[in-house]
C-alpha cells in the first residue's frame, strides 16, 4: 500500500471534517442537490469530454496508486545486470528463459534472444516508452479536467441556489440559510478539486515518470547487453539513473 497517498487523504479530509465539528454545525454542510450537481455535473462533462474506455482507463490507475507494489530504480537497474550476466554466461539465446512481470523487459529478453537486429530492438523499446508517455498523460488529463470541472459545477450549483433564493425575498429569514445551502455547492467543487483529483492526477504524474525511467533503464542496459558489455560496466551504466546514496550492487 501507498502509505503516503492513504495518510494524505485521511489527513485532508480529517481536517475538514475536523473543523466543520469545530464549529458546532455539521447538518448545514450536507446538501444532498448540491452533492449531485457537483459530482453528477463533472462526471457528465468528463464523459462528454473523454472516451469512456480512457474514464475507465483514469480510474483503474488511480485505485492501483493504493494497493500498487513500488518497484525501485536499484532494483530494475540489478534485474538488468542479472540479465547481463545470464547473456554472457548462457550466451544470448538464454535470454527467453528469464522470468519476469515486467512485460517490456520479457519483450527485449525474447527480441534479443530470437537474434533480432539491433536497431530493430531499440526502436521497438522506443516506441513501448514513448506509447507509455502518451497513456499516462491521457489517464492524467482525465482528472485534470474533473479538477476543473468540479469548481465549475460548484459555482453552477451556486447560481442555482441564489435565484431560488431571490425568489424568496419577501422572507428575510430565509436569506442566510439560502444563502449558505447555495455557497455549499461551491464548497463541494473546490473540496474535489483541491483534496481529491488534483492530487491523483499529481501521484499519477509522478508514477508515470518513475515507470518511464524503468523503461530507460531496460532500454539501455539491454543496448549494453547487446554490445555484449561486462555486467559491472553495464551496472555502472546504468546506476547512474539512482541517486548515490541509494544505489547498492546487488550481484548473484
Amino acid at each position: 500500500m501507498d502509505i503516503a497517498t492513504f495518510f494524505g487523504i485521511i489527513v485532508g479530509f480529517s481536517l475538514v471534517i475536523g473543523a466543520i465539528f469545530w464549529g458546532g454545525a455539521v447538518d448545514v454542510f450536507v446538501n444532498i442537490p448540491g452533492m449531485m450537481i457537483v459530482l453528477g455535473g463533472t462526471f457528465a462533462a468528463t464523459c462528454i469530454n473523454f472516451p469512456v474506455e480512457d474514464i475507465f482507463k483514469a480510474f483503474r490507475a488511480a485505485f492501483y496508486i493504493f494497493g500498487s507494489k513500488k518497484v525501485t530504480s536499484n532494483e530494475v537497474v540489478n534485474t538488468m545486470v542479472r540479465v547481463a550476466e545470464i547473456s554472457r554466461r548462457d550466451g544470448l539465446v538464454a535470454l527467453e528463459n528469464v522470468k519476469t512481470d515486467n512485460m517490456v523487459l520479457k519483450k527485449a529478453c525474447q527480441l534479443i534472444a530470437d537474434n533480432a537486429e539491433p536497431q530493430m530492438i531499440t526502436e521497438t523499446l522506443r516506441i513501448e516508452i514513448s506509447s507509455m508517455r502518451k497513456r499516462h498523460a491521457i489517464v492524467q488529463d482525465v482528472f485534470k479536467k474533473m479538477a476543473a470541472f468540479a469548481p465549475g459545477f460548484g459555482m453552477i450549483g451556486t447560481l442555482i441556489g441564489l435565484v431560488q433564493m431571490l425568489t424568496r425575498l419577501e422572507d428575510p429569514k430565509v436569506i442566510g440559510p439560502a444563502m449558505a445551502v447555495a455557497i455549499l455547492t461551491t464548497f463541494y467543487g473546490a473540496l474535489l478539486s483541491t483534496l481529491v483529483f488534483l492530487p491523483i492526477a499529481g501521484k499519477l504524474k509522478s508514477r508515470s515518470l518513475q515507470e518511464i525511467m524503468h523503461l530507460e533503464i531496460i532500454f539501455h542496459g539491454a543496448k549494453s547487453i547487446l554490445e555484449n558489455n561486462n555486467p559491472v560496466f553495464v551496472y555502472e551504466k546504468l546506476s547512474s539513473f539512482v541517486a548515490p546514496g541509494d544505489r547498492k550492487y546487488e550481484r548473484r
